[in-house]
């Protein structure tokens, strides 16, 4: 599965111009099978999202989402500020190509930052199957806390999109490494460049391996892409020759 990671600058409180961004970007790069963008990439990390939350979703970007991924032939990932029925939620839309789609509501808000004042928290972990890869959606905060996304043998790959400042990027490229080894699985990070009113970012988008091998990363400041293959045969290869995850603690025990 071919996927490729986009590190992007974002337009604060504009999301037709930060859409209007990606697709022309998107019409310049490589076919793939999967892109990804980072947290709330039609926003940026707003904790105070009274009037730049999307309201409209049939309008807003994840109809947006369904017609680039209809056109592309393509599967479509990333998070949006959305308000409905009056709460907030920080909520990763993740579109196949024929337009349905599976969404994920942001377990751990970030209090540092005060999201948990404004948005509910999701409380179900979301796994997606595509070409198939059995993927489990994450979001930023989500990294820091490995119960969460400890793999009880139902996926292969986790996806972390973010806004992650550049003053804790080294705890980013760390922690994604380290949720690829004790899960043995691909980790695909993507985090933002730019500035908004609160916080400067620096990226550190990256693809890693199984073994902790980083596949492919992104030019830390600077807008960019990567692009890497998922390989499920040497994944299984690997599981079935060091078979950590048979050894894992029983999950009802944490």
């Amino acid at each position: 599965m071919k996927t490729t990671l986009l590190q992007r600058d974002i337009c604060w409180a504009n999301p037709e111009a930060n859409r209007q961004r990606l697709e022309q970007r998107l019409s310049e790069l490589p076919p793939a099978d999967l892109y990804i963008f980072p947290e709330m990439f039609s926003t940026g990390f707003c904790t105070d999202p009274e009037g730049i939350a999307e309201e409209n979703v049939s309008e807003g970007s994840l109809a947006w989402m369904q017609r680039i991924a209809s056109a592309r032939g393509c599967a479509l990932a990333g998070s949006v500020s959305i308000k409905e029925y009056g709460k907030f939620y920080n909520r990763f839309y993740f579109v196949y190509p024929d337009g349905t789609y599976c969404s994920y509501d942001k377990h751990h808000l970030f209090t540092y930052g005060g999201e948990h004042k404004t948005f509910t928290a999701g409380k179900e972990r979301v796994i997606v199957t595509y070409q198939g890869v059995r993927i489990l959606l994450q979001i930023c905060y989500d990294l820091r806390f490995p119960v969460w996304s400890r793999n009880r043998k139902d996926y292969d790959m986790v996806i972390y999109v973010a806004s992650w400042p550049t003053p804790r990027v080294e705890v980013w490229s760390a922690l994604l490494r380290a949720r690829a080894l004790e899960n043995q699985c691909y980790v695909a990070g993507v985090n933002r460049v730019g500035e908004d009113p609160s916080c400067q970012y620096s990226g550190g988008t990256a693809l890693i391996d199984p073994y902790g091998h980083t596949l492919g990363a992104c030019k830390d400041g600077e807008e960019g892409e990567v692009t890497a293959d998922i390989d499920m045969e040497e994944l299984e290869r690997f599981r079935q020759k060091f078979p950590v995850l048979d050894d894992a603690d029983a999950f009802e025990l944490m």
